[in-house]
C-alpha cells in the first residue's frame, strides 16, 4: 500500500484542560500519512482516481477549528474517526503537535494509528 503524507498543517483551535488555555484560540499541528493505492491515479494522471489532499487538509482544518476539546488524545481520536469515514481510508497515522503545552518544553505530541495497513 501506498502513502499520503500531510505534514505541519497549523491549525488554530481551543483544546486543553486549564482555563488559561480554554481562553483564546491556540495553534496545533497536524501530521497526517494516509493509506492509498496511487497506481490508478498515476496510470490515469485524474484527480478523480487520487485521494485528493488538499481536501484532506481542508476538512482536517475545519474539523480542528471548530472542535473544543480538552485533551488533544481527545482531537486526535475524533479526527481519525472523520478521516477515515469521510475518504474512505482503511488506515491511518494521525499525530497532533500542541507547541508551548508545557513551560521549557518545545513541542507536546499525541500520535495514533487507526486500521488496517493492507
Amino acid at each position: 500500500m501506498d502513502t499520503v503524507r500531510i505534514r505541519g498543517l497549523k491549525v488554530e483551535t481551543v483544546v486543553g484542560v486549564h482555563a488559561w488555555e480554554r481562553k483564546l484560540p491556540r495553534p496545533v499541528v497536524i501530521d497526517l500519512e494516509l493509506a492509498a493505492d496511487v497506481a490508478r491515479a498515476a496510470k490515469h494522471d485524474e484527480l478523480k482516481d487520487a485521494l485528493d489532499y488538499a481536501a484532506v487538509a481542508q476538512l482536517v482544518s475545519e474539523f480542528v477549528t471548530t472542535s473544543d476539546f480538552q485533551l488533544i488524545e481527545t482531537l486526535a481520536e475524533r479526527l481519525a474517526e472523520r478521516v477515515q469515514k469521510h475518504f474512505g481510508v482503511a488506515w491511518l497515522k494521525l499525530e497532533v503537535h500542541k507547541p508551548g503545552a508545557v513551560a521549557g518544553v518545545a513541542d507536546v505530541s499525541v500520535s495514533i494509528e487507526r486500521g488496517k495497513r493492507t
